[in-house]
């Protein structure tokens, strides 16, 4: 294989205050992604990520641009201090949730301009559907897939009440989705049987469930109508856990992924059986190397967050850049 490298790119949980501050401060092509960024969505996005508050960044129609911008913002000076292109030496790009965007623009897929404005519509889009509702999400821990999925089929919901798996993230590590009533009614049940504890979400929606319905419809259009270009470079999408190239259908994709279960763990198997041998997260935090982790894949597992991590890159992998 001449390009065995993957690139996986984190969703939200992953963000801090002041990430990206020494790409913004310490390389000019860094700082020129967050201008931009800023630029398109008229409005000083970067100020709430290096100086805001907790709670600013974690809005959601805030969080996901923003992790995208650090993202970005890491390619992009992997590219200028290489003189080439992502797809010139990544075999597979990927993304937890809003990490698809990233993955996707990484790889020239759409510009960063549409990919800034496509995650504020749909943070916001994910934030207003909800408006009037008590929601929840948690992290079961200690059950594996196929026991929540049986524990959750077996509960009769009060009316309007609801939980769904919303992230299949590795062994033993399940989200779960839907109104407070609906997610507390089910963490007991899969306490009672087994799981080994429950951990509620600081979260602003309850992403990747039915809630999100009307977020998807509202989606839809700007989706639709923003110019995805050819892949240079495979893509594997979190509703399929499948390799995707075609443009028109990663954007039917993309609309379905907001009520969709992030099917990472299948994703992560399907890279895996590929035949690569390392996998290296792009952007804040190392959350889903910590996942990746528990998969015991044998792959080698890296992940670049900021400028040392950098050079830290190019110098473990200068035999294959």
């Amino acid at each position: 294989m001449n390009k065995p490298l993957v690139l996986v790119f984190p969703g939200q949980g992953s963000q801090i205050l002041g990430m990206g501050q020494d790409l913004y401060k310490g390389h000019k092509v860094g700082r020129d992604v967050f201008d931009e960024v800023d630029e398109s969505l008229n409005q000083k996005l970067s100020k709430i990520i290096f100086s805001g508050s907790e709670s600013e960044l974690r809005l959601t129609s805030n969080t996901q641009p923003a992790l995208m911008a650090v993202s970005l913002a890491i390619i992009r000076v992997i590219e200028f201090e290489l003189k080439k292109k992502i797809s010139d030496f990544v075999e597979i790009v990927l993304g937890h949730s809003l990490g698809e965007y990233s993955s996707l623009c990484s790889i020239g897929s759409i510009t960063l301009r549409d990919a800034s404005i496509l995650l504020r519509k749909r943070g916001t889009a994910m934030q207003n559907s909800v408006k009037n509702i008590n929601t929840k999400m948690s992290a079961v821990i200690g059950l594996e897939i196929d026991q929540v999925e049986e524990i959750l089929g077996s509960i009769d919901f009060k009316k309007n009440d609801l939980c769904e798996i919303a992230n299949d993230n590795c062994p033993g590590q399940i989200i779960i989705s839907g109104t407070e009533s609906g997610v507390n009614e089910a963490s007991l049940k899969l306490k009672d049987l087994g799981a080994r504890s429950i951990i509620d979400l600081n979260v602003s929606a309850p992403f990747h469930c039915s809630l999100m319905n009307q977020a998807s419809i509202e989606l839809k259009n700007s989706i639709e109508s923003t110019n995805f270009m050819k892949l240079p470079t495979k893509f594997v999408s979190n509703v399929s856990a499948n390799f995707e190239d075609d443009p028109q259908k990663i954007k039917e994709l993309l609309i379905k992924q907001v009520f969709c279960r992030v099917r990472w763990r299948e994703s992560i198997l399907k890279v895996k059986n590929y035949g690569v041998n390392k996998i290296i997260e792009v952007g804040a935090g190392k959350v889903l190397t910590g996942i990746n982790k528990r998969m015991k894949l044998d792959i080698n597992l890296e992940n670049i967050s900021n400028l040392k991590e950098i050079d830290t890159f190019m110098e473990n992998n200068k035999g294959i850049l």
